[in-house]
C-alpha cells in the first residue's frame, strides 16, 4: 500500500512539474494589427530556455514572426507580411520538440 501512494505521490509531481515551465500567453496589444505593426505579446515563461521561435498559426499554415525583444514576461514582434484574417500565437519550445499553440489570438487586416 505505501508503495502504491509513493508511486501516485511522484506521478503527481512529475505531472506538476512538466506543465510549470510551460510557455503561455496571455493578451496581445493591439490585438489588431497591419503588416509591419508592431505587437507586443503579454506573456508568462517565455524567457530564451523555454522559447525557441514564435509564429502566427491559422491552423493549417504557420508563418514565423520577427521578435523585436524577448523577455520573461513579455515579447515584442513585428506582424509579418501575411494574407488578412485570424491567427493564433504558437511557440516552438527551446529543444525544438514542439510547438504550443496559445489561446490568445491576433487579426491581421490589409
Amino acid at each position: 500500500m505505501k508503495t502504491w501512494v509513493l508511486a501516485l505521490l511522484l506521478i503527481s509531481f512529475a505531472a506538476l512539474w512538466a506543465f510549470q515551465g510551460q510557455p503561455r500567453c496571455t493578451a496581445l496589444d493591439p490585438d489588431t494589427a497591419k503588416t509591419g505593426d508592431t505587437v507586443n505579446a503579454t506573456c508568462e515563461n517565455v524567457n530564451k530556455s523555454t522559447v525557441a521561435d514564435m509564429f502566427l498559426t491559422d491552423g493549417k499554415d504557420d508563418t514565423k514572426v520577427a521578435i523585436m525583444e524577448h523577455v520573461e514576461d513579455k515579447i515584442r514582434f513585428q506582424v509579418p507580411r501575411i494574407k488578412p484574417g485570424r491567427y493564433h500565437l504558437a511557440f516552438l519550445t527551446a529543444n525544438k520538440a514542439s510547438m504550443i499553440e496559445q489561446p490568445v489570438a491576433l487579426t491581421v487586416e490589409e
